[in-house]
């Protein structure tokens, strides 16, 4: 995860998104680099953040 997306919302939850990698997305929690990493493919991801965009377009 050298170079990867972060991603703040304001509640201070923070998220660093690896996906220049290929065939795999990495996220961890940027507060705890030490932490674990979820390991998603890169189809997973993007559906993953399509619904999450949906929904907020519900809720706002």
């Amino acid at each position: 995860m050298d170079d990867p997306d972060v991603v703040r919302d304001t509640g201070g939850a923070c998220v660093e998104v690896a996906d220049n990698l290929p065939g795999v997305v990495l996220v961890r929690d940027s507060k705890d680099r030490s932490g674990p990493v979820l390991t998603f493919a890169p189809a997973a991801w993007r559906g993953f953040v399509d619904a999450a965009q949906a929904a907020g377009r519900r809720a706002g």
